[in-house]
C-alpha cells in the first residue's frame, strides 16, 4: 500500500512529510515516507519495533534531519527554533534532571513560553501535587512519565508529539493521562501518539498511520483500517464448542469461545443447526490489534 496524505480543506497542514527516506549506515530507517497532518487531528502511530515511529517523530521535532526529502511543522524547518516554539513533546525516554524539584522543572520550562500555563494546575491534573518539592531523581517510572506529559503542554502548544506517552503507568495513571490527552485534543489541540498499546490508540486516536519496515502500509480512521482484515469474531458461551466448518482460529476462556471467520453469517447458521446449547452471542469486526497484525504481515509477505 502507497503513503497517503491528508488535505484538511483549504488549510494549509500543520506538519507535513514529503518523500523522505531516514538511513543510520546501511539502515534504512524511512523509506519514501510522506503524511500531512491537518489542524486539529489525533493522529495514532502504530508500528513493530525498529519499524521507523521514533524515528519519524525525531524528524517532525527537528532532533534529527532526513537524508533525503522535507519535513516542515507550521510552515518551517523543525530543526529552527522558531518552527518548535509551539511544540510539546514527550519523548520515549525521559531525561530530567535528577537533583531538581519537580516544580523547578515545571516552572524551569514554562519561562520558555509567553504564555504557559501555571504548575500549581498542571501537577494537580497529574497527579503530582504532592511531589512538588521532591527531586525528580526520587520519582517512579510512572510519575516522571506524568511529569513528561506536564512539561509537553505547559507552554500551550498547538501540536504535542507523544512517544509511548504511558508506559510504565498503571491502570488508573494510565486513564489520567488519556483523559488529558482527549481534553487537550477536544480544546483544539492537535496530536501525533506512537505507541504499542493498541487500547490507547483505539481509545484516542481518530486517524491510524501503521508503519512497518520504514514505510506507511496503512493510512485512515480507525474502522476503514479494521475492514483490511476480512476476518471476523463470533463468540458465544457453551460448554463445548461444536466443531464448525469455516472457522480458522479458536480462542478459549474459560465457557466463552471466541471463533475467527471470514463468513460470520455462516458459522452462526452452522452453530444454530448444529443443536450446541449457547448463549451471550455476539459478532464483531476485527479489532485495531487484530487489523494491524494482518497488514504487518501481509506487508512482509509481500
Amino acid at each position: 500500500m502507497t503513503s497517503q496524505t491528508h488535505d484538511q480543506d483549504s488549510e494549509p497542514p500543520l506538519a507535513r512529510v514529503l518523500a523522505v527516506r531516514r538511513t543510520y549506515g546501511d539502515v534504512v530507517a524511512l523509506d519514501d515516507v510522506s503524511l500531512d497532518l491537518g489542524r486539529g487531528e489525533l493522529l495514532g502511530l502504530l508500528g513493530p519495533n525498529g519499524a521507523g515511529k521514533s524515528t519519524l517523530i525525531g524528524l517532525l521535532c527537528g532532533q534529527r534531519k532526513p537524508s533525503s526529502g522535507r519535513v516542515e511543522i507550521f510552515g518551517g524547518d523543525p530543526r529552527s527554533a522558531s518552527s518548535r516554539t509551539r511544540l510539546g513533546m514527550t519523548p520515549q525516554e525521559t531525561g530530567l534532571p535528577p537533583t531538581l524539584k519537580v516544580a523547578e522543572v515545571l516552572s524551569f520550562v514554562a519561562a520558555h513560553y509567553p504564555d504557559p500555563i501555571a504548575p500549581g494546575p498542571l501537577l494537580e491534573r497529574f497527579g503530582l501535587s504532592a511531589k512538588a518539592g521532591n527531586q525528580t531523581g526520587s520519582l517512579s517510572g510512572g510519575q516522571k512519565r506524568r511529569l513528561a506529559l506536564a512539561l509537553a503542554l505547559v507552554g500551550r502548544p498547538e501540536l504535542i508529539l507523544l512517544d509511548e506517552p504511558t508506559t510504565g503507568l498503571d491502570v488508573e495513571a494510565r486513564r489520567d493521562v488519556w483523559s488529558a490527552i482527549a481534553d487537550y485534543h477536544a480544546d483544539g489541540g492537535t496530536v501525533v501518539l506512537s505507541s504499542h498499546n493498541m487500547s490507547e490508540v483505539e481509545e484516542l486516536a481518530r486517524r491510524v498511520v501503521v508503519i512497518d519496515r520504514g514505510r506507511i502500509v496503512a493510512d485512515d480512521d480507525v474502522a476503514a483500517i479494521r475492514t483490511h482484515v476480512a476476518t471476523r469474531r463470533v463468540s458465544f458461551r457453551t460448554a463445548q464448542p461444536p466443531d464448525l466448518p469455516g472457522v480458522e482460529r479458536l480462542n478459549t476462556e474459560g465457557d466463552r469461545h471466541e471463533l475467527f471467520t471470514s463468513d460470520s453469517d455462516a458459522v452462526v447458521r452452522d452453530l444454530v443447526a448444529s443443536g450446541a446449547a449457547f448463549s451471550d452471542l455476539e459478532v464483531a469486526s476485527a479489532s485495531l490489534e487484530e487489523a494491524f497484525v494482518a497488514l504487518t504481515h501481509q506487508e512482509r509477505a509481500a
